[in-house]
């Protein structure tokens, strides 16, 4: 029986950008699979594909705006074209719309919220579902937000689309898993010390409260007094994608280091 948790397998993931994307597609190569990269931006894919294959794993890199059905369609194709077959799709790709109250938001930035945060995720599924029904262990992976776990003034956009991204994550599991087609979600907290970092600095200038007492306000909320970086959540990520998880599907996994329970 292999170490690595995800030999053998091939690995999906959108939204490549420099934090959990990233951190995702290198965990699950450190773990044995091949790694499909797609976003909107060549030059991230290429750094990300040089490091996924500095593990010794493949990567093959798909420019691509999953906001439309094209796109989509292609990079699923590309992936199984490549490498014969695609085993797990992570749906890490989002967009934070502004930060507004919802009276106040304009329905067309509402509409784009959903765009890329909701349907971006069920065209990926839609074209992922009938390749993973051929592994062994298909498992798709929805990168949610503790967002729904709070109510804020001005998040009411983002929560409106976190909360039903979480809805189609259940719904295609029931769907699915007669077709051993397993779907599940994360929901993190802060994606790191440096997201803290931003939000300090932004109340700090806000209330005139230095950002060093905000940061540490933030930290005490957490249980474990600590803030997970992305590739702690990233390891979440990795076994929800292996079999270590093979019989859990429509479930939620909050990574928050205890800012919120549920």
């Amino acid at each position: 029986m292999s170490n690595f948790l995800l030999k053998d397998r091939v690995v999906l993931v959108s939204g490549i950008g420099p934090g959990l994307g990233r951190n995702t597609a290198l965990a699950c190569a450190r773990q044995g699979a091949d790694i499909v990269l797609a976003a909107r931006t060549a030059s991230r894919l290429e750094e990300v594909a040089k490091e996924v294959e500095a593990t010794g794993q493949r990567a093959l890199c798909v420019q691509s705006d999953i906001s439309k059905d094209e796109d989509c369609a292609n990079v699923v194709a590309r992936a199984v074209e490549h490498f014969g077959q695609l085993d797990v799709l992570v749906n890490n790709a989002f967009t934070m719309p502004p930060f507004k109250d919802l009276v106040d938001t304009p329905l067309d930035v509402i509409r784009e919220t959903f765009e890329v945060n909701l349907y971006a995720a069920l065209r990926m599924s839609r074209e992922a579902a009938p390749h993973l029904e051929k592994s062994a262990g298909g498992s798709i992976v929805m990168i949610n937000s503790s967002v729904m776990r709070s109510a804020r003034p001005t998040f009411g956009a983002y929560k409106m689309a976190k909360h039903a991204l979480l809805a189609l994550a259940q719904s295609l599991a029931c769907e699915l898993g007669p077709k051993g087609i397993r779907v599940n979600s994360i929901a993190p907290g802060f994606i790191g010390a440096v997201a803290a970092d931003g939000l300090a600095a932004l109340q700090s200038h806000t209330t005139g409260v230095p950002a060093k007492t905000i940061k540490a306000e933030i930290v005490e909320a957490h249980m474990l007094r600590q803030i997970p970086e992305p590739n702690e959540i990233a390891d979440c990520v990795v076994f929800l994608a292996s079999d270590l998880s093979r019989v859990v599907t429509g479930q939620c996994l909050d990574v928050n280091g205890g800012e919120f329970t549920h």
